[in-house]
């Protein structure tokens, strides 16, 4: 006796299954053709090995260095494109991860290879893929060139302008009010003790509040301390 539907059509169903499975592999193809055309850098980066995983076509056009030439080169690749200055945003950003951040974003400056100039890009990164304890193992980040978003150069300069304003503001919420008004003084060129004269302290407890502005500030010594505080709205 035969088990087989009489109403079910062998040949159709296979011929539905490829149907589906070409629209799928069509729009899998559309879908990395976007990954690919999107004015943007886009990568995936392994937190343990310090190596791109991914990238699109645009990082490769704008870097200079092909898909396996940056996995390759791990960590050095990012030594080759970023300016000097910026390199050590790297090891910042996967400490963030470790930390459990779930999204970190800067602006930092990429040069392709072979070239001299220097590109301001704005980048975001956030957790892609999570290990068995939930710790990250890779994030995918994105990177947008602001050197060609000169069509709203207006917009552009006002956002730059409101985006230090807000950094300003934070990093003046982590100073206490005497610690403002140490900073003030120090920036006015008030040595240590001269500051304690002015505000009825003592000269160790004058000490002890630089100490606390630079750590707070993330600066080494009063060079910094005093430039950083120039550029925050201290005069």
């Amino acid at each position: 006796m035969s088990l087989e539907n009489p109403g079910m059509n062998p040949n159709f169903s296979l011929e539905t299954l490829q149907k589906e499975n070409y629209l799928l592999t069509e729009r899998l193809r559309q879908l990395e053709n976007i990954l690919h055309q999107v004015p943007a850098m886009l990568y995936t980066a392994d937190t343990e090995l310090n190596t791109v995983s991914w990238c699109n076509q645009r990082m490769e056009e704008i870097t200079g260095f092909t898909f396996g030439e940056m996995n390759n080169l791990g960590l050095e690749f990012f030594r080759h494109i970023l300016h000097p200055d910026d390199f050590e945003l790297t090891g910042i950003a996967r400490q963030s991860f470790r930390d459990n951040k779930n999204i970190f974003g800067g602006v930092t400056r990429v040069r392709r290879k072979g070239e001299n100039d220097w590109r301001w890009l704005v980048g975001l990164a956030v957790p892609f893929t999570r290990g068995d304890h939930g710790e990250v193992k890779e994030v995918i980040c994105a990177l947008l060139d602001l050197t060609v978003a000169m069509d709203t150069h207006n917009q552009l300069a006002e956002a730059m302008s409101d985006m230090l304003r807000r950094q300003n503001e934070a990093l003046l919420s982590k100073l206490t009010a005497r610690e403002i008004d140490v900073l003030t003084l120090a920036v006015r060129g008030l040595n240590n003790k001269e500051i304690a004269s002015q505000l009825s302290l003592s000269r160790y407890t004058i000490e002890t509040h630089r100490k606390n502005i630079r750590l707070k500030l993330k600066v080494r010594n009063t060079t910094e301390l005093v430039a950083l505080a120039r550029k925050i709205g201290f005069n």
